[in-house]
């Protein structure tokens, strides 16, 4: 049986889930979603609502000031940006041509950054082949140059190597309930407290939340997760250590079905990723998950902390390979001067990056926006 329990909600005639991405870009509230009181951040439950686009607001409503997002973003970013464009505008000040040691230097500085080997000799090759042909010959357009590449490499169309990535809750029919969203990732990588904030921000966005402790490996890892659910003010559904994770995972759909809940987010075991009975341990849990809720798990999360950089990257292949993951949740980018791993990833994995962490308050998650990440490095 769930651990904890309460009285099922009364269900609407016409359930619909709530995007993520309005909130954290600034976009107003629908017209038909009022907020009591009148905050923003506590849409009632169970109201029909239209959901915003996840890219661009809703026609004829202008898109507000940035500044609240860009500046969480900016404090984010701080170590890369002076360890990126500051020696990038060591490197040409006083130059007035781009030479080829311009060139090897900004090679060394894109490598120091962590945007990988691979990610850094394409875009030198660009920029240099825009220099063979005059396209390119001053050096304060070499900036813009970057900022352009950088950007299109975020925003390039990507997709998991399954074939199967979700780049918002929105794909998933508002008839599917719950929405399912299992976390995985490796120990120490912050996975239990991205489960905490990103509660906290589903919640705030209106929805009924439910936390699976899943991980009944780690003896303290439902515990903990207790701790923050409690902070945050949602239910966990565990059991005792040991415990088939696969029957948690039941447990959790099943309370979720009679309460009429939004989402449900698993928590997962975190040893190492080649072990093969994770791998297998997730299968299982994902086969429950789908035999349960349609398409469930609609969103499988892998959790990475930028500064392990390359080493993180390598977590994400070997994940990749054995696990469907739709996305990912860069941990601690305030923590590390080299967030160029976000490029690479982008251009190595293909895959979505969905969230990122930006401190240690439950606030401090922020939906990944490749302009405003790109703007928080040059600006």
């Amino acid at each position: 049986m769930p651990a904890e329990a309460r009285p099922a909600p009364e269900v609407t005639a016409e359930p619909a889930r709530r995007g993520l991405l309005s909130r954290w870009l600034g976009w107003p509230a629908p017209a038909d979603t009022p907020a009591p009181g009148g905050s923003p951040d506590a849409a009632p439950t169970g109201q029909p609502v239209t959901n915003l686009p996840p890219v661009a607001p809703p026609a004829g409503v202008a898109e507000p000031p940035r500044e609240t997002f860009l500046l969480r973003m900016k404090n984010a970013v701080r170590r890369t940006r002076q360890n990126l464009v500051g020696r990038l505008d060591t490197l040409v000040r006083g130059k007035k041509v781009i030479s080829p040691e311009v060139l090897d230097e900004l090679e060394e500085i894109l490598i120091g950054a962590d945007i990988g080997v691979r990610t850094t000799l394409d875009l030198v090759e660009k920029i240099r082949a825009q220099v063979d042909r005059k396209l390119l010959n001053d050096t304060d357009e070499l900036k813009r140059v970057l900022r352009q590449e950088l950007l299109a490499l975020l925003r390039a169309p990507v997709k998991s190597v399954s074939g199967r990535a979700v780049r918002s809750e929105l794909d998933i029919p508002t008839d599917i309930r719950p929405y399912v969203m299992m976390v995985v990732g490796v120990n120490g990588v912050g996975k239990t407290t991205t489960i905490a904030k990103l509660a906290h921000l589903i919640k705030r966005e209106g929805n009924d939340v439910i936390v699976c402790a899943a991980d009944t490996f780690r003896a303290a890892a439902a515990d903990q997760l207790t701790v923050w659910a409690e902070r945050v003010g949602i239910p966990v559904i565990q059991q005792k250590p040991g415990t088939d994770p696969a029957a948690v995972v039941y447990d959790a759909l099943q309370a979720a079905k009679s309460r009429d809940a939004d989402v449900v987010i698993v928590d997962t075991a975190g040893r190492l990723h080649n072990k093969v009975n994770l791998m297998n341990e997730l299968e299982k849990m994902s086969r429950i998950a789908r035999r349960e809720v349609p398409q469930a798990p609609h969103e499988v999360l892998l959790v990475l902390d930028a500064a392990t950089g390359q080493n993180g990257l390598e977590q994400a292949r070997q994940f990749a390979k054995t696990v469907p993951v739709t996305g990912l949740v860069l941990t601690k980018l305030d923590g590390t001067a080299k967030g160029g791993i976000v490029v690479a990833i982008a251009r190595e994995l293909g895959l979505p990056i969905r969230y990122v962490g930006t401190g240690e308050q439950l606030d401090d998650l922020t939906v990944f926006s490749p302009e405003a990440f790109v703007d928080s490095l040059f600006e």
